[in-house]
């Protein structure tokens, strides 16, 4: 991907429990984002969250469940995301699904 340049941030809100076939669901969507030759993927790890169900998912030592909030975060051009889109059609219980408008300023080794 050069910079600068417009570009589409692709954000995933689910859960580490959630799963795709054989694999963790956040495993599954980053491994396609390679496969289709995204520019990157990142996923994040929440302490704490809710989402549609208003439960509270936490990160507390008593309460070590697999329900943690994780949000992969993915940037490229609108039609690759598009494409990744696409094909994550297919795949059951996402969660939240989000794209927004950003510019990439700088990317790689090259310099500001």
């Amino acid at each position: 991907m050069k910079a600068p340049q417009p570009a589409v941030l692709l954000r995933i809100y689910t859960e580490e429990g959630k799963r795709n076939g054989d694999r963790p669901l956040y495993e599954a969507i980053v491994l396609k984002a390679r496969e289709l030759g995204l520019a990157g993927a990142t996923v994040l790890r929440g302490p704490m969250g809710f989402g549609h169900s208003h439960a509270i998912h936490t990160a507390k030592i008593l309460d070590l469940s697999a329900k943690l909030p994780l949000v992969v975060e993915i940037v490229d051009t609108r039609e690759k995301v598009q494409t990744l889109l696409d094909v994550l059609g297919d795949m059951r219980d996402l969660g939240l699904v989000t794209t927004e408008n950003v510019q990439v300023v700088h990317y790689g080794d090259g310099r500001l």
